[in-house]
């Protein structure tokens, strides 16, 4: 297309899109939101479409770049410096790079020598590094960026620490007087202990008056001050599992190693010393049977040894002077030897004979042998100076490497080399050996041994006859054995030391096996360690990427048996012959040791007197960069005379044979066995090779081949493969254009190279796969030069386009193959990941700066343009675009000309039609080109080329289109930046049909993605991802618009065929991999738009006062239908933010209740959105608040999402402590909002003094069927919580105005939710305590492994969902139902740190600290998000529901575990709230007053002195308010002395001593308030501060006696009579009464609190109307007990009922007599009083009747049948036992109150004394000591002075209850006799003479009777004894003591004080009577009545002779009071 013709097209696209988008979008905008979520766009394109997105690069043009003020702009636009080219150095391992210098390289050659030394070529995106793709948040990078949290106080790690306070262990008011005393006995002294105490600091500003606003603004400010920047830094990493993003650069491709062992030769000792000896190392592999390593040559002669060898030794080559090696294994087996040969100078004899001595002589025989030794060193001297330079073979060992390894053990646990050693595997593993170390007992690793010195002492000597390598192996083989037969053969004694060790990660002065210097070689002169190469056992897979050309010689046998002559000790000479001259030996054969670097000529070693000997020899040569058809191996054969003979040389030559190296061009390897031909070979002998049998020429043994040689080439020049031989040639033919050429046999003319090469590209599949592995990156290279410049032949364009394409596919298919193991988790294969990363370049398109400068190789070299902003930004769309531009302006010239007519000539591939797109783009300016090229671009062959690409080849390519993808973009990158197109606007950088090929190419593999998903899951898992990586790159390169069309396209897809998906959940699982591969960006934030006018102008820096300023406009406007876009996934929102759009709509979707396989897509989804807001906020770029508010936008919708997914979420607020979400009170009205289902289920919290609510009873307040609300698959607890903290983030990040604006414009029962959301958002990162991390840690608690097995069967569907379900609700709590695991409910927090178990106790901290932040900063947020709607809701209309909602939510922040911190700002709001608000709490429901009460009093009680002088300045406030509402403050009064009352009766950890603190801060306070001097004020706080100490110093109390339920629920009775005048307060402590009788399992006592509750309740209704059906007051209830009527102390003198605050709890309402009403009748069931049953219903069915509630009734009826007939079947009584009594006395000072005091405990039935005795007795040991405590055997008297002081004594006797026989009467039945007991009997025998026990005639037995305070069963389980009917004594004991203080007594006291004189008078007389009247046998007994008489009247003098003041006239007392005195009865006698 001509360039003109393009431009207008260009213009006319562009203009038309772009004013119909900006049309649409106009109207979409002014359009009115939807509210439904499937179709919530104003066109109402509904969620599943994905609606167009706006053209993106008219946006940017239609924008000024300067709109957006400062840091803003880089939002804009991606920057100009986005793309860049690096020139990185390739590193080389040797300090000279060792390539051939010579200029006459042939093209082969040169084309290796510049791919190894050319610097890699990288196409780089300067930001790519900040997408997660490429920085993952990992769990290491969070632990990075936590560094320098500060630690967040919170009470429970506190507490943990000061478990109990000092100030309580000496504590005088331990002890106050009896439970009986009034019941405020320690108040005087505790206003003292008041006063006395220290306050907290006060908050300093707190009594000033300011206006509320200045009090907001200062909140805010220091809300806002030291908060974390960033939240998700404080949440766990982003789930690894789904980092379906994930990508690493590949590592540059570099030498293949294995594993690497250091072997030093330390010395070499002999018995005897007379020669020199050479060593030889090598490793063979017994079971591949072959040798693995090149030679190693050692010398380890001393300098007097060498020195015999001075004649024949040229100076020695440093690197020949080397005695350490390092070897490398690639495959580790046990099979592997170290095999040591040793060898000596030529000597006469035979191997045996030149043993000897070394076997025979010892060292210690030195003396004796000396002789001897002289001779043979005379002898050796001889040899040495005559046959030094040959060698004869002499003794050889093995070294087994795996005993070394493992005997040297894997490393001690202790010893520091481990940790220096592990790197080695890894890097072993880095390295991408392909790891096909087989299992089992081959497993063997060494890189990992402790290094060991080894001492080898048996050598056994060679044997001529077996020297070969086969004999070796046999001899190996034999050596595992444990009988060897070689232990059996005389050694040859020695030692030879060495040292074993893994290899050192950079070894200093190594030498390659070229002998080049390795880095680091510090000094030239030190002794080198030498590389040795290996030649693995198995293939290896490792392209080449250096230059090395050897080769090894191997002569194996030569059979001279049939050779005339002398030819005995033969050696064979080798020489590399550049021609035939004899000079024209080169020097290229490596030198052994201390010899010289390189030879011109080696000898094999003799073997004596051996026709046909066999050599274990190893020449290893270095092959010149150039062979020629000239060069050739030539082999000499040698007699060498051993003895000096005259006349005899001492050489005699005997036979020659060569090998030509080149064969067509190839090179020779392999075995041969060659002729050898007796006479010098004739001249031009060198072209053909021995087997032509030349005329005139003898050859041994008739020409037979008797010499067996093997060649073996380690090259990266030759590929030795006959394929890829051909190929080269072939094309390096075409490069150099010289025909004609011979090929193998034939000669190639110009005519058949097309068809030829055509041919060879066709047999490269062939290829074995190891050299085409090694020589990839040259084929490849090759391929895309095909491609990119197709050959001219004949003058003749061939397009090889096709051919090549299909070649690389298998080329790529097979390197993958081979690599198979080392892919990485995207399957990719790593090694030709590296080839297109560094090495692909384009051929032609040399990196050359704009302006021809030479390319820099500064490290690493940038060739990116200047920075700036991109020129496409500047185009105005009017200007024409000059056609001076050389990319666009294609000036046709000659070539193209040319070109066109080739091709017409020829239609290839695709006919004329599409001519393949040429582009006349070459590198050199066209008058330079020497012959016309045509150069194509290698991305556009690709597109084309695959679009119609063959079916097979297609295959191919899918099954690894991610390398196609990459060799694309690469190729894409080259050419914008190559080509200097980055100025071009991007709609115009490539041609149309370039970007229709690329458009059909998606289309096609997303296909291909969605109709094999269910055949081949995995394939299309990698090609979904390659498409989108391939997507994700092209929005760096091309027109964003079309990319976004494309996925636009791709989406569309995917939606058709998810109608008719058998699994959806399959494909969506792909689609949301898809968009979280495009999401990850690097400028993800730029492609969302951010900075286009969809969002309204806010206010620059959004501060409280702007916000309130403006809030009255808001609430009054109409909802700004643009703010409501931009919450939803509107249409606007879905255009403009086109990738957020999709990510949150794909959420959307997700959290659709009816979606399939939701559990997996939740996760999914959720964990995209994490993972990039987790991004955003570990990314520089977005660390500015003004631009994270411009990220946030893009996210806005997650909260209408999370708000609307609510019923689905995980309820973290459920669980024991019933702390249940806040009922949505503002469903009242859904307004036609169309989701009734969605409100969330509520559970109605019963009251904080936590009422008896069953489990489980979560009614829903909200309309609508209960059950619809949890519709869907809930999600779970981690899923809920990673949402939660995105809601989090968006709320935190977003800009405050904006928000504002979104909440003004929601309905109340939205609003309700979004509280909701934030309520739970309280609950999901309440924080959690040390102790719980500590628990955890222990509770070993691991992922299950097999939770993938789960997940796949999920998706694949194997089991239904419901099943699913069922089980995961099992699963759901993995500890039951404990109620004090607190933390199981999120447990899933620590998933990712928990895989390990055994964290250290830093790792513990670590995490609590990490927690406690979020924790704190979660809140925080919640805290931020109810300020900005208590400033919106301020002016509305739903004000008050609103409002009581968010103070619930601040509420619940409070009673919730928090930090000090968070409670010092959550408190300063509250007491804004409070003070803005007050009608809240005084004027509505009691239940907030109540719970904030509730909060503040326990966090006045905080060991945290910041969190209490915030929660007293609260409290303080409270009441201050509450008093200038109306005067007084009854109300707060009343709430907060109730809330003290349940905190104590609940509260285990209750720290008092703290909380009296509060109570005097609070006095400080009040005394301090100047404004409030002349109320009552301060004198009621005064009140009620000393009140609520009384209280807490009872609460001491009752934390003594935690463990004596007896004496605890005494105090508990104590206290709930104290609040005998506040019916409120004695109700909470019936309440806890009943709740620890339960506990303890009394169920009868249970009912009775429950029932002295009912007649509270009933007394108080009583007084305030008069209603038939209701009880009139206590007295209505005598007949459940006698003891209810205590209660009717609630009349009108103690209260008015309209009093405010008074009887204001719920249950002083008929619905909370009835519940009280059936608690007790449940409780009555319990204890088996099935009587009483029945009398509390009597009392419950009126009122139900009243209510006309059937339902209840029915079930009351029902239960009173139930209760008739267990009467009935259990009528004997025997069957419910109802209790045991026994009297139980305490004596003695150590009982404090319970000293002297009497009482009747009721025991469970069938109590024996023993067991009550001993449970007393062991109780009150533990308490006092051992032997203090005694049990008083008798139940006489005890007489107080006969006691020791020190001990404690307990009395205890059976007692019975006692009815006179009236009462029998009445009391018919087993229940009747054991309900409402007062009076009990005990029997205690006596006998005449005073003993207890006498003769059956004697014995008597004296009743005494008990009556008690009260009636069993009562309230307690112990009545105290109120008197003994023992006699006249204890009467005149108990009345007349004291003094009466009440005047009105005296009267009575002294009648009856007179009545006992009287008595005594009347005893005597009956004395005297009775001495008259008996006889003898009676005697005794009377003087034991005197005795007992004379004991009466000294106890009574002292008091009938008190004096009493003057008595008083008579008066008329009513008192109430006396009523309730212990009743006076009548004595029977």
């Amino acid at each position: 297309m001509a360039a003109a013709e393009r431009r207008a097209f260009a213009h006319k696209i562009n203009r038309t899109v772009a004013a119909e988008v900006r049309k649409q979008v106009s109207r979409e905008r002014s359009g009115s939101p939807h509210s439904s979520r499937r179709c919530s766009s104003s066109l109402g394109v509904p969620l599943t479409e994905v609606i167009e997105p706006l053209d993106f690069e008219d946006v940017l043009l239609s924008r000024p770049p300067d709109a957006e003020p400062g840091p803003l702009r880089d939002l804009v636009e991606f920057p100009a410096d986005d793309l860049e080219l690096l020139l990185q150095p390739r590193e080389c391992r040797t300090t000279e790079p060792g390539i051939p210098e010579d200029e006459k390289l042939d093209a082969q050659v040169r084309a290796a020598v510049e791919m190894y030394t050319e610097d890699w070529l990288i196409a780089h995106r300067r930001y790519q590094h900040l997408s997660a793709a490429y920085s993952p948040i990992t769990t290491e990078t969070q632990r990075e960026r936590q560094k320098g949290l500060t630690r967040q106080v919170y009470e429970q790690d506190a507490s943990g620490d000061e478990k109990s306070s000092p100030e309580d262990a000496d504590d005088p008011r331990h002890s106050s007087g009896s439970p009986e005393d009034t019941p405020r006995s320690s108040g005087a002294s505790g206003i003292f202990d008041l006063r006395n105490l220290a306050a907290d600091s006060l908050l300093p500003s707190l009594l000033e008056r300011t206006a509320p606003e200045d009090v907001d603004r200062r909140n805010e400010v220091l809300r806002r001050q030291h908060r974390p920047r960033t939240l998700l830094s404080l949440y766990p990493a982003p789930d690894e599992d789904e980092a379906v993003e994930r990508c690493s650069r590949p590592e540059p491709p570099h030498e293949h190693f294995g594993q690497r062992i250091l072997v030093k030769c330390l010395s070499l000792k002999f018995e005897i010393e007379i020669e020199p000896i050479f060593g030889i190392l090598a490793l063979y592999d017994v079971r591949e049977k072959k040798k693995i390593s090149e030679n190693f040559y050692f010398d380890l002669n001393s300098d007097s040894t060498k020195g015999l060898l001075r004649a024949h030794g040229t100076y020695p080559a440093i690197s020949t002077l080397a005695r350490s090696a390092i070897f490398s294994v690639t495959y580790p087996s046990p099979d592997i030897f170290l095999v040591i040969k040793l060898e000596k100078v030529l000597q006469q004899g035979d191997i045996s004979e030149c043993c000897e001595p070394y076997m025979v002589m010892k060292e210690v025989d030195t003396a004796k042998n000396k002789e001897k030794l002289e001779k043979l060193r005379l002898a050796a001297e001889q040899f040495c100076t005559r046959l030094g330079r040959y060698r004869m073979p002499f003794a050889w060992t093995a070294v087994h490497l795996a005993n070394i390894v493992s005997s040297a053990g894997q490393p001690d646990r202790d010893s520091d080399s481990e940790g220096e050693r592990r790197p080695a595997w890894t890097d072993r593993r880095r390295r991408g050996l392909s790891d096909r170390t087989s299992s089992g007992d081959d497993a063997c690793s060494f890189s990992g041994f402790r290094p060991a010195t080894l001492t080898v002492t048996n050598f056994f000597k060679q044997e001529a006859e077996r020297l070969s390598d086969e004999d070796l192996f046999k001899f190996l083989a034999d050596m595992r054995r444990p009988s060897s037969l070689l232990r059996r053969l005389r050694p040859v004694t020695a030692q030879l030391k060495i040292d074993i060790s893994p290899a050192p990660e950079n070894p200093h002065f190594c030498l390659s096996p070229e002998l080049l210097h390795v880095k680091p070689y510090p000094d030239p002169r030190g002794r080198p360690t030498k590389e040795i190469l290996e030649f693995p056992a198995r293939e290896v897979y490792a392209p080449h990427t250096s230059y090395r050309n050897l080769l090894y010689v191997y002569p194996h046998s030569l059979n001279f048996s049939s050779r005339q002559g002398s030819v005995r000790n033969l050696t064979v000479r080798v020489q590399y012959m550049a021609g035939e001259d004899p000079s024209q030996a080169l020097p290229v054969v490596f030198g052994k040791s201390s010899c010289s670097e390189f030879t011109r000529e080696a000898f094999t070693p003799v073997v004596y007197h051996n026709k046909s000997p066999e050599f274990y020899e190893e020449f290893k040569l270095h092959l010149p960069a150039c062979v020629t058809e000239n060069h050739h191996l030539l082999f000499t054969f040698y007699h060498v005379s051993c003895q000096p003979r005259p006349g005899t040389a001492l050489e005699t030559p005997v036979g020659f044979t060569w090998i030509p190296l080149l064969q067509h061009g190839r090179l020779r390897t392999g075995p041969f066995c060659l002729p050898v031909s007796v006479d010098q070979p004739p001249p031009s002998y060198s072209v053909l090779t021995p087997d032509v049998a030349l005329p005139g020429m003898r050859w041994v043994d008739s020409h037979k081949g008797v010499f067996s040689v093997e060649l073996t080439a380690v090259s990266s020049v030759h590929p030795q493969d006959p394929h890829l031989d051909k190929f080269f040639t072939l094309v390096h033919v075409l490069e150099e254009g010289a025909f004609p050429i011979r090929l193998k046999d034939g000669v190639l003319s110009e005519g058949t190279v097309e068809q030829e090469l055509r041919a060879s590209l066709a047999a490269l599949r062939l290829t074995s796969p190891e050299p085409l592995v090694a020589f990839s990156h040259h084929v490849l290279d090759k391929l895309v030069r095909l491609v990119v410049r197709p050959p001219i032949i004949g003058g003749q364009l061939v397009n090889l386009g096709r051919g090549a394409f299909e070649a690389m596919a298998h080329v790529v298919s097979v390197v993958h193959r081979s690599l198979e193991s080392a892919q990485d988790a995207r399957g990719h294969c790593p090694l030709l990941a590296a080839y297109v990363y560094y090495a692909f370049r384009v051929p032609g398109m040399e990196p050359n700066l704009p302006g021809g400068a030479p390319p820099v190789t500064v490290q690493p070299a940038t060739l990116a343009r200047a920075s700036g902003r991109p020129a496409s930004l500047y185009l105005a769309r009017s200007k024409s675009i000059s056609s001076s531009n050389p990319d666009l302006a294609v000036a046709l010239g000659s070539v193209d000309d040319e070109v066109s007519r080739i091709l017409a000539s020829k239609a290839i591939d695709r006919s004329s039609n599409r001519t393949s797109y040429l582009e006349s783009f070459s590198s050199a300016p066209p008058a330079t080109q020497l012959r016309p090229t045509v150069q194509k671009l290698l991305h556009e062959e690709l597109a084309l080329q695959w679009v119609v690409s063959g079916s097979a080849v297609r295959e191919a390519v899918l099954q690894h289109a991610w390398f196609f993808f990459q060799l694309m973009v690469k190729s894409m990158t080259l050419h914008l930046i190559l080509g200097q197109r980055l100025d071009t606007p991007r709609k115009i950088r490539f041609p149309g049909r370039f970007l229709d090929d690329i458009a059909a190419l998606v289309g096609n593999v997303g296909m291909e993605v969605i109709t094999r998903v269910y055949k081949d899951v995995e394939l299309a898992e990698r090609l979904n991802a390659s498409l989108a990586f391939f997507l994700s790159d092209l929005l760096s390169l091309a027109d964003r618009g079309f990319v976004f069309s494309m996925v636009r396209a791709h989406y569309k897809q995917v939606a058709s065929r998810l109608q008719s998906a058998p699994n959806p959940a399959l494909l969506l699982t792909l689609r949301m991999d898809f968009t979280r591969i495009l999401c990850s960006h690097e400028h993800y934030v730029t492609l969302n738009l951010p900075c286009c006018p969809l969002s309204p102008p806010a206010s620059p820096s959004p501060s409280v006062s702007s916000t309130t300023s403006q809030s009255s406009t808001f609430s009054s406007q109409a909802p700004d239908s643009k703010v409501t876009s931009m919450f939803e996934l509107s249409g606007p929102f879905r255009q403009q933010h086109f990738l957020a759009g999709l990510l949150l709509t794909e959420l959307a979707l997700a959290l659709e209740p009816e979606a399939e396989g939701a559990s997996l897509l939740h996760k999914k989804a959720i964990s995209a959105v994490h993972s990039l807001l987790s991004g955003h906020d570990a990314d520089p770029r977005y660390a500015e608040a003004t631009v994270k508010t411009r990220v946030a936008e893009l996210y806005l919708p997650l909260l209408s999402l999370a708000r609307d997914t609510l019923p689905r979420l995980h309820d973290f607020a459920e669980g024991p402590g019933q702390r249940s979400r806040l009922a949505s009170m503002l469903d009242s009205d859904t307004e036609g909002e169309g989701d009734i289902g969605g409100t969330i289920n509520p559970s109605v919290a019963m009251a904080i003094a936590g009422g008896p609510l069953a489990p489980g009873s979560r009614g829903s307040i909200s309309q609508g069927p209960a059950t619809g609300s949890r519709s869907g698959c809930p999600l779970s607890a981690e899923s809920s919580r990673t949402l939660l903290v995105c809601v989090l983030w968006v709320l935190k990040n977003a800009e405050p105005a904006l928000l504002q604006h979104w909440a003004a414009d929601l309905s109340p029962p939205q609003l309700g939710r979004l509280l909701d959301l934030l309520y739970l958002c309280l609950a999901a990162f309440e924080y959690k305590g040390k102790k719980a991390f500590e628990r955890i840690n222990s509770l070993t608690f691991k992922k299950s492994l097999d939770m993938k097995a789960r997940l796949e069967e999920a998706i694949l569907g194997t089991i239904g969902a419901r099943q699913e379900m069922v089980r995961r609700s099992r699963e759901r709590s993995p500890f039951g139902n404990q109620e004090n695991v607190r933390w199981r409910k999120s447990i899933t927090h620590w998933r990712q740190t928990s895989d390990r178990v055994d964290k250290t106790k830093e790792e513990i901290e670590h995490e609590a600290l990490v927690d406690g932040n979020l924790a704190t900063e979660a809140s925080l947020v919640v805290l931020d998000t109810l300020e900005i709607i208590v400033q919106t809701v301020m002016l509305s209309e739903a004000r008050e529901s609103v409002l009581g909602a968010v103070l619930k939510v601040v509420l619940y922040s409070l009673g919730s575990a928090q930090s000090a911190l968070f409670l010092q700002h959550g408190l300063a709001t509250q007491r804004a709230l409070v003070s803005k608000f007050p009608e809240l709490l005084f004027e509505e429901e009691t239940e907030l007053c109540a719970d904030l009460c509730l909060r503040l009093l326990r966090h006045c009680g905080s060991r945290i002195s910041t969190i209490r002088t915030h929660a007293s300045a609260s409290l303080y406030l409270l009441m201050r308010q509450n008093f200038e509402i109306g005067n007084n403050f009854a109300r707060v009064k009343m709430q907060v002395t109730m809330s003290l009352s349940s905190l104590v009766g609940t509260t285990q950890n209750f720290s008092e001593e703290h909380l009296r603190r509060s109570l005097k801060t609070i006095l400080t306070y009040a005394e301090e308030d100047v404004g409030l001097r002349d109320s009552t004020f301060a004198e009621q706080v005064q009140d009620l501060m000393f009140n609520l100490h009384m209280i807490l110093t009872d609460t001491v109390k009752m934390k003594e006696h935690q463990e004596d339920p007896e004496m605890l629920i005494d105090l508990m009775y104590r206290i709930a009579r104290g609040y005998q005048g506040s019916p409120d307060l004695r109700l909470t402590w019936l309440q806890n009464m009943a709740g620890k009788h339960a506990e303890l399992g009394n169920h009868a006592e249970a009912a009775q609190c429950m029932v002295h509750a009912a007649a509270l309740v009933a007394e108080y209704l009583a007084l305030l109307e008069d209603s038939r059906h209701l009880p009139v007051g206590c007295v209505s209830f005598q007949n459940i007990s006698s003891n209810v009527l205590e209660e009717s102390a609630i009349s009108d003198d103690i209260l008015s009922p309209d009093e405010e605050g008074f009887c204001s709890g719920k249950y002083f309402t008929e619905l909370g007599l009835v519940g009280l009403l059936e608690q007790a009748a449940v409780y009555f069931t319990m204890g088996g009083l099935y009587e009483a049953v029945n009398e509390v219903y009597k009392t419950l069915i009126p009122i139900l009747e009243a209510h006309r509630d059937y339902k209840k009734l029915a079930a009351v009826h029902g239960k009173l049948q139930e209760a008739f007939t267990k009467i009935m079947h259990q009528s004997s009584g025997w069957e419910r036992v109802f209790g045991t009594y026994f009297r139980v006395g305490f004596y003695g000072a150590r009982f404090g109150d319970l000293d002297e005091q009497e009482f009747v405990y009721k025991e469970p039935s069938i109590t024996k004394l023993a067991e009550i005795s001993h449970r007393l007795e062991e109780f009150y040991t533990e308490r006092f000591g051992e032997d203090v405590v005694e049990i008083v055997k008798d139940s006489n008297p005890v007489d107080k002075t006969k006691l020791d002081p020190q001990k404690a004594y307990i009395q205890i006797t059976y007692v019975e209850p006692h009815f006179d026989t009236y009462e029998l009467k009445d009391r018919v039945t087993y229940f009747d006799r054991n309900y409402g007991l007062r009076t009990f009997l005990f029997c205690t025998p006596f006998t005449p003479d005073g003993r207890a026990h006498g003769e059956l005639h004697e014995q008597h037995k004296r009743k005494t009777l008990l009556s008690t305070d009260h009636a069993f069963p009562y309230i307690k389980t112990r009545i105290h004894v109120c008197h003994r009917e023992e006699g006249p004594l204890e009467v005149a004991q108990v009345f007349l003591a004291e003094i009466p203080e009440d005047p009105k007594l005296f009267r009575h006291h002294n009648k009856l004080r007179l009545c006992f004189k009287d008595f005594c008078k009347k005893c005597e007389d009956a004395l005297r009577k009775n001495k008259a009247l008996i006889g003898p046998d009676q005697k005794e007994y009377h003087r034991e009545l005197e005795r007992n008489y004379t004991r009466l009247r000294e106890a009574l003098q002292p008091l009938l002779t008190q004096r009493l003041p003057q008595l008083l006239a008579p008066t008329t007392a009513s008192l109430r009071h006396s009523l309730n005195r212990a009743s006076f009865r009548k004595l029977d006698l």
